[in-house]
This record gives C-alpha cells, structure tokens and sequence, in this order.
C-alpha cells in the first residue's frame, strides 16, 4: 500500500499553536465508521455519543520535561538531546540536535551551580543511530528526576515557538504515570469536571499506560506503508483494567479509546490475550495499525486531527476505512478545524 494513499492538502495555519487551556472549547467531529456521516459538533457533546455500561479509557501517562540544553565538553558548541525511552542503569535513547558531530565518547554537561563549577548532569554518548537518535548515559551527583526536572524543558512540538510557564498545560488532567516524550493530546480536552460528569452518566472510565516515545511521531520515509517499522515504545495494564475490559468484552458493551496510544495499548492486549482473558500485564509494544487490520478491542476511538502521510492517520483510517476518513478530513480542513497536538477533537464510532 502506497504511503501517498494518505497525502492530503492541509494549509499550515491549521495546524493548532495556542495551547487548548489558552483557547475556547473545542471543536468535534464526529463520523460514523460505517456510513461515513459526519457532524459538527463541541467537545462538550461527547457525552451524548455515550451512553450507560461504555468504557472509556485513557492513557495516565506523565510527560517528562524532557528537553534538555547542554553544550559539548570539549568545543561548548551548544546541543540539545530529547529523552526518549530509559534503558535503566542511568541510559537512555535520545534524539540529539546537531547529531552530526556526537560520535561515541562525546561529553555533552548541563547546567553548573556556578560559573567554573561542577556541571549538574553529564551525558557520555554511548551509542549512534538513524536520524538523529543517540544512546547516552548519564553521570550525576543526587537524584536524576530532580535534576531533570530543575533542567529540562516541556517537549513541545516544534511547531510551537512559546515556551510554556506552566508545564500542567502540557499534561492532561490525569496524568500520573511519568516517562513520556510527549503527551496524549486528545485527553487534553478532559477536564476533571467533565470526567465526573461522564461517571455519573454510567461511563465506566478506566486507565492504561502508554510512555510515548519516538513510534509514535517518526515520519514515514518508506513508500510503501508495509515497510515502515514502529519504535518500541512501554506500556503496562493494571489488573483493574484488565478486569473492566474482561467484563466488557464478556457482555458486548462498547470500549471506546482516547487517543491513538490508548488504541495501541488496547489492541496489543488484544493481541497478547486472543481469547480475552485479560490480565495485568506491561512490556513493550511495536504495533503498527494501518488498513487491512481488524480492531479486536476499540469499538470508537477519540483522536485528534492528525499529519498527512503520519501512522496516526493510517490507524484511524484502519477503523473507518481510508476513503471514510479522507472524506471527513477535507471537510474539516473546509470548516478550519485545528490540527495536530493543540487542536480540535474527532470522535469515529
């Protein structure tokens, strides 16, 4: 399947740069997987496509202020690494920008407790891989999340040019499980408000645990879509869940996503569970959902507006089918919805 199947015209001011807690409410679109009908709608709608004994479930997921600015040790040519994924004994995959000089054995420091003194944190570059991507470990004197979190910055995507004063507005209002590189922008639109207001509807709501990392955003460079290969990216499943999802599945009532990582971690429960005798589990997932694949756990998945050509719009477009979606997209794109990270919101059921 050829990758251009998924192009389509998205004009740049569309995509969001105002930060959802500095904006009115959100837009929703909703569409129909099996006729293709859309609507217009508000976010604050969502309520009436749900009904009693539906499970919601979420992504918990904490970002990390992950960006980090240090300058080499040997030259102070200034470099910034973004924390992806922890390898455990202090190393972690990271994306290093310039990477072009950060060959094996490079010392990156950052921060100083004062001018000559001793850096805060040191990162030795231990390995080198494709665009950017570099293995390193780090040496320090306290604790690493601490440091992390007087050092580092918010990994906002680069279309964003402001810095955030308030980090919360890049968390969604659950968030509890730190070690993602970004976050699970459609549960933005939650507030804890909201969220009551569905609990006391009858929606069961539920969470998983997905750290997003590089899978998640890495372009597609392959022209065929069977070629790209997903990063592996954490997930973990409490026996609660585990147990919300069993019963749903035994009873057929509707299990709907937020967000395209808790798709992913529900379909490869699926996968790992055939038989849906879910349990409390956790590894690490590669799954890669484009059409052809057969949803086994998601029956409607909330999502954002996403990139052309991206995995995301391939995952959506294997629930309502690429033709379905596209259709849906270039209304969006006529009624100016907002896309990406910040943006508005899109409901398939």
């Amino acid at each position: 399947m050829n990758v251009d199947l998924f192009d389509f015209d998205l004009p740049e001011e569309l995509i969001a740069q105002t930060p959802l807690a500095e904006r009115t409410a959100s837009r929703l679109l909703t569409l129909n997987k099996q006729t293709g009908e859309y609507q217009h709608e508000q976010f604050e709608q969502l309520a009436n496509y749900l009904q009693s004994g539906d499970v919601l479930v979420l992504n918990n997921t904490k970002v990390l202020p992950a960006r980090l600015q240090g300058v080499k040790a040997d030259t102070g040519a200034h470099i910034e690494l973004l924390l992806l994924k922890s390898l455990g004994e202090d190393r972690w995959e990271t994306l290093a920008k310039p990477a072009k000089r950060l060959k094996r054995g490079t010392v990156i420091v950052f921060g100083a407790e004062e001018e000559g003194g001793e850096p805060l944190l040191q990162a030795v570059v231990e390995a080198e891989g494709e665009m950017g991507a570099r293995i390193v470990r780090f040496a320090y004197k306290g604790i690493f999340h601490e440091l992390l979190d007087r050092l580092g910055q918010m990994p906002l995507p680069p279309y964003i040019r402001e810095t955030l004063s308030d980090r919360d507005r890049y968390q969604t209002v659950y968030a509890e499980e730190e070690g993602s590189a970004a976050a699970p922008t459609a549960g933005l639109h939650f507030t804890k408000s909201y969220l009551r207001k569905l609990e006391q509807q009858g929606i069961i709501i539920t969470y998983v645990t997905l750290h997003v990392g590089l899978g998640t955003f890495r372009p597609v460079s392959a022209e065929q879509v069977e070629e790209h290969e997903m990063h592996a990216e954490y997930y973990a499943i409490s026996e609660r869940t585990a147990a919300v999802l069993r019963e749903a599945k035994q009873q057929k009532r509707r299990i709907a996503a937020v967000g395209t990582t808790s798709a992913r971690t529900l379909e490869t429960l699926a996968s790992r569970y055939p038989d849906a005798d879910y349990e409390a589990c956790s590894g690490w997932t590669s799954i890669f959902i484009y059409p052809g694949y057969t949803y086994q756990l998601v029956d409607m998945l909330l999502t954002n507006f996403h990139l052309p050509k991206s995995t995301l719009l391939m995952l959506i477009s294997a629930m309502a089918g690429r033709e379905h979606i596209l259709s849906a997209y270039r209304e969006a794109v006529r009624e100016r919805y907002r896309f990406f990270s910040f943006g508005d919101a899109m409901l398939i059921y």
